[in-house]
């Protein structure tokens, strides 16, 4: 199966690459030859030997890397498939399906990109296209260098694995890395960002502590029910984010569903944008034990529940006992605009038990208001794509943060735990491979300080703002309160020198015992910013959030904030 496939996708590659070398042979621009244009890349020699030898516009030579990239990754698809069905250990078998899950949305997300660079055979896209496309390709990476991680811890238990499969993934590194520097040489310009300051701190259509919402007579009396009737201020207000049908989820048998994942299931597919409405699941109080993953074809579902500690979704899946890291999530979703208000999503695994999710988030323009995330290590994996999270609470222990979204925490509380004896807890650790994605954690107007198991101990357990998991790992943290149980230093190293010149890692106008920076890091890859440069890493422009948070009805603070 997997090897006839592999047949049909290489003959389909090269019917397709064909009119691509005569489109670039009658280019009529500028034109450049590989060796100059890959002078500045990851890997030069690569690039100069995978574009056509013959001189292009830099837009041509992205297309045609694009192209590339859309025919390997469904031949390492294939590769995956046919593995999938030999016999390997449980350990390996969760690896590879991964990796399955993972290419999956890869080869889609090539697609759209390529898409986007075909159809337009100028040099010129709209702003929005040009941050969507490179959000793609950065989020190829990130989901190929999961899919590697994964496949190493499994590797020395079987050498097919390790020597067909990583070594295709080493190659295919390569070629994303190219054809996200080709994008952004031909598209990504520039930014010139606006540095304003913002003392409302609210979203205009934000008020009385809910979400406005627009909806029918009919969504709203089952809307009103149940939640028990009582004020109707959060829904009659029709500029408000649009809902276009409600179920209930009721342990009790009072509403629609029993279980979150029947009520998931019963969501429309393919949504294609916002404009119809969101789908609403009202999830009722109550302890639900169950794993919840929300596919791609689900597209605008809102979760609301009835407040945090009051509408739990719980689990305790972990990597000490046999989960992968990224398939231990109690809760996953790679639906893009998912909206999440008032739940609590909790992994009990523990301290012992390693890693252990309680939210993956692979959703592009994802929001999550008034939500609280409980675990251990690795309790937040905010994985890819672009994510807000606002005035939600985040506990965890060792890299409780992480991931390589573009995200921003804004108005959290953030509460390193007690680890075990000997530990120490960084918060976040920021996963960008490459340069040119536009990915990093940005915690702006947050609040650090301990839980109450931490309390105790602040003064023999060294808490960090982060450490760098990646080479380019990315974190700023701004205009926060920082108690004093963060260390002098800040920021810890991950393994001897690693990545402490390429990380970029950055503190503006902090507040708190926790937030003097003269004791700090002297690597090269920190910085203490100014507003210039901090308003680099705010919601417009960071993650271009005035173009899609709008629609959700979560309110944001959209550039830096003035103290009062």
């Amino acid at each position: 199966m997997g090897w006839k496939a592999f047949s049909i996708a290489t003959t389909f590659s090269i019917f397709f690459l064909l009119p691509f070398f005569a489109f670039l042979a009658t280019a009529n621009d500028t034109l450049v030859p590989p060796e100059t244009i890959c002078k500045s890349s990851q890997y030069p020699s690569y690039c100069t030997n995978l574009l056509p030898k013959q001189n292009a516009k830099v837009h041509d030579f992205a297309r045609f890397s694009i192209q590339k990239s859309m025919f390997q990754s469904q031949k390492f698809l294939n590769s995956l498939n046919f593995y999938l069905e030999s016999t390997f250990t449980k350990e390996t078998i969760n690896a590879l399906k991964d990796c399955l899950f993972l290419s999956q949305l890869t080869s889609q997300y090539l697609s759209k990109s390529n898409y986007v660079a075909l159809k337009n055979t100028n040099e010129t896209l709209y702003t929005s296209q040009v941050d969507d496309t490179q959000t793609l390709l950065s989020a190829v990476i990130t989901n190929h260098q999961t899919c590697l991680d994964g496949l190493i811890t499994v590797a020395n238990s079987n050498l097919t694995i390790e020597n067909d499969l990583i070594s295709q993934l080493s190659n295919d590194s390569k070629l994303y890395s190219v054809s996200l520097d080709l994008f952004t040489k031909g598209w990504v310009h520039e930014k010139k960002n606006k540095t304003l300051w913002n003392s409302t701190g609210l979203h205009p259509r934000f008020k009385n502590g809910r979400l406005p919402m627009k909806m029918s007579n009919r969504t709203r009396v089952i809307y009103h029910s149940s939640r028990g009737g009582g004020e109707t201020h959060d829904d009659d207000d029709q500029s408000g984010v649009l809902v276009r049908d409600i179920v209930v989820v009721s342990q009790d048998g009072s509403g629609n569903f029993t279980t979150i994942n029947d009520a998931v299931a019963a969501a429309p597919n393919n949504t294609i944008n916002a404009t119809n409405g969101y789908f609403m699941i009202f999830i009722k109080e109550g302890v639900y034990e169950e794993y919840v993953s929300i596919p791609q074809n689900k597209a605008y579902l809102m979760m609301i529940g009835d407040g945090i500690n009051r509408t739990i979704i719980t689990g305790n899946h972990s990597v000490g006992d046999g989960w992968t890291t990224f398939n231990s999530p109690t809760f996953a979703v790679v639906a893009p605009g998912f909206v999440a208000v008032n739940i609590t999503f909790r992994n009990t695994a523990g301290p012992s038990k390693f890693q252990a999710v309680a939210m993956r988030s692979g959703a592009d323009m994802s929001s999550f208001y008034r939500c609280s995330f409980e675990g251990y290590q690795d309790t937040l994996y905010a994985h890819s794509l672009r994510q807000f999270y606002k005035e939600c609470d985040i506990y965890g222990t060792i890299d409780f943060i992480f991931g390589n979204a573009a995200v921003v925490l804004q108005n959290c509380n953030i509460y390193p735990r007690l680890p075990l004896h000997g530990q120490f807890n960084p918060i976040t650790a920021q996963g960008r491979t490459d340069p040119n994605q536009n990915t990093g954690i940005s915690i702006h107007n947050c609040t650090v300080k301990p839980a109450e198991d931490l309390a105790p101990s602040v003064s023999t357990v060294k808490t960090y703002l982060g450490r760098p998991w990646k080479e380019y790992s990315r974190t700023v943290v701004m205009q926060s309160f920082l108690e004093n149980l963060i260390d002098q230093a800040g920021w810890s190293i991950w393994s001897g020198d690693f990545a402490l010149s390429t990380l970029y890692y950055a503190e503006f106008d902090n507040r708190g015992p926790g937030a003097d920076t003269s004791n700090r890091v002297t690597w090269p890859g920190y910085h203490v910013i100014n507003a210039t440069d901090a308003s680099n890493f705010t919601v417009d422009n960071f993650l271009q959030g005035n173009v899609w948070l709008p629609q959700m009805g979560v309110p944001y603070i959209r550039e830096l904030t003035t103290f009062n």
